[in-house]
């Protein structure tokens, strides 16, 4: 079979989609798929805006193949991952001439689980029950991406440090590129219509102003402070060694209290929700060398 367009050329319909897959969408599989023409055919706008190298995109997540069909509009080639068998050989049988062509690869599987391609950027209506899950698979791979997600947690990626939305997500990904919020969308752009509000958010990788040793212990030692974030730094260092991994939490607390560190001891009377990324990179550097067997305190 041959690609199947709506009308002499035209992008697909993605109502019409739907009816040649036969599918609806189902809440309880987090299938709510994206029917918006006008938000389809903005997503590869938004990556061409900001020059987004469009050489590979990878799509998590493709459906019934709207956004895809857009994708390869601009894309030299494009590979998709999509976990719902039918719905993987519904796309093989409607992009049959792509796929022939060398520039449309379908790969069935769960993308927390195969083995990503050496794709130049990820452009997703991404599954939301797994959103932070396969974020953080994508962001270390320092590639620019547009992803729609949940309003909040899109809002939370992007927030400056000092407001109500800055926390450990937001310390996360902005370790690994600028975020920003390009468009909300509303429920009524998905079918069937999701419970929560949506939104488009844009990464653009870059490395950060600050360095850390141990990445992992990065991450780890913010999601742990992040836990008591009502609490002072001194009390949620103190109180969450066993979620950073920390041999000997109090350790830090004292070295920076008693002047060791070039970290001024104020610091540790302010909350998470007040230090910017730069700050947590030295506060996790310190509890490093003193909390961690084999450091100062080791």
């Amino acid at each position: 079979m041959t690609d199947a367009r709506d009308a002499e050329g035209d992008l697909r319909d993605p109502d019409a989609l739907l009816r040649r897959a036969g599918v609806q969408g189902n809440p309880d599989r987090d299938q709510h798929f994206l029917v918006d023409d006008r938000v389809l055919d903005r997503l590869p706008e938004y990556a061409l805006e900001a020059e987004f190298d469009l050489s590979h995109v990878l799509e998590i997540g493709p459906g019934t193949g709207a956004l895809t069909d857009r994708l390869l509009a601009v894309a030299d080639e494009v590979t998709v991952i999509e976990r719902d068998r039918d719905l993987a050989a519904f796309l093989r049988e409607e992009f049959a001439d792509a796929i022939a062509a060398g520039r449309l690869t379908v790969v069935t599987g769960d993308a927390l689980d195969v083995d990503l391609p050496d794709f130049s950027a990820c452009i997703s209506n991404l599954p939301y029950g797994v959103s932070s899950e396969i974020t953080f698979r994508l962001l270390p791979r320092g590639k620019p991406t547009l992803l729609m997600f949940q309003k909040e947690f899109a809002e939370r990626m992007a927030a400056d440090v000092g407001t109500d939305d800055y926390g450990r997500l937001s310390v996360s990904a902005q370790h690994y590129a600028d975020v920003e919020v390009v468009e909300p969308v509303p429920k009524e752009a998905f079918s069937p219509p999701p419970e929560v509000e949506s939104a488009v958010v844009r990464t653009t990788p870059r490395a950060p102003n600050y360095e850390v040793e141990d990445e992992e212990f990065f991450l780890r030692f913010v999601k742990a402070v992040f836990t008591q974030r009502r609490k002072t730094l001194r009390n949620a260092i103190r109180n969450t060694g066993h979620i950073s991994g920390l041999d000997d939490a109090d350790a830090p607390v004292a070295a920076i209290s008693e002047g060791k560190t070039e970290l001024d001891p104020d610091v540790l009377s302010k909350r998470a929700g007040k230090i910017p990324p730069e700050t947590f990179a030295a506060l996790a550097t310190v509890a490093a060398e003193y909390g961690l067997d084999g450091g100062e305190n080791g």
